[in-house]
């Protein structure tokens, strides 16, 4: 059975399927009793607007990657030798198949010399002194629970950038080298609980906890029973 397919009469008391959210399937159902197919689908998209969201932004970070790549002279084999992350991985990021993780983006930045946020977003050459939460940029990572949000605008005039991170529960990420070695950050935990090793060293942090560091190893971040929300500046 297709979502947003019209039911036969013997499954319309059927319980709802448990992989789809139980309002929306009322709502498709109702839908697709009284107005037909056409107008489940529309109303299906509407609950949903976030998929077509969510593509675009892979794409734009597929093309940006893929010129970055071009501009260096690279090919995927001589970038994947760089950063570590297969061809085949890079190829699928470059054509938009799959939105990378915040590890595979933690090797590009550094394959680029970059920081992250250049790597998710080209620099604009000029920038507004005011930028509404609205309109601050957010990369996630599905598959660790990480969300990224930048809070400084994308300008390489700015000596300072600053960032807001959240990351699920029970989740490790781990960055093999820094983008820029020796790269000063001060790190302040908002809510939850963090432990933050760099260079082997173990930090662990609590709300309001603030640690200044500067990247020239590894690092990583975990989270145990509770997620993990942060800031970190970085100059």
């Amino acid at each position: 059975m297709r979502y947003g397919a019209s039911l036969p009469a013997s499954s319309r008391h059927s319980p709802p399927l448990p992989a789809f959210p139980e309002i929306a399937f009322r709502a498709v159902r109702q839908t697709c009793l009284r107005s037909g197919l056409a107008l489940a689908i529309s109303l299906t998209w509407d609950i949903f607007p976030h998929m077509d969201t969510a593509s675009r932004h892979v794409k734009a970070l597929a093309d940006h990657l893929r010129l970055l790549r071009a501009d260096r002279g690279l090919t995927l084999q001589e970038l994947a030798a760089n950063s570590g992350v297969s061809r085949a991985t890079l190829s699928r990021i470059e054509n938009g198949e799959v939105s990378p993780t915040a590890e595979t983006l933690g090797r590009l930045a550094s394959a680029f010399a970059l920081p992250l946020s250049q790597l998710l977003a080209p620099l604009e050459p000029d920038f507004p002194p005011l930028v509404h939460h609205a309109d601050q940029s957010i990369w996630s990572d599905q598959e660790k629970g990480f969300t990224r949000r930048a809070l400084s605008p994308p300008s390489g005039q700015l000596k300072l950038e600053m960032i807001e991170c959240e990351i699920a529960p029970n989740q490790r990420i781990v960055y093999d080298r820094p983008a820029l070695p020796g790269h000063e950050h001060h790190l302040v935990l908002l809510a939850g609980a963090l432990v933050l090793i760099v260079d082997g060293v173990r930090h662990d942090l609590r709300p309001g906890d603030c640690l200044r560091y500067r990247l020239r190893g590894a690092s990583s971040f975990e989270t145990g029973e509770q997620s993990a929300r942060y800031i970190i500046a970085m100059a």
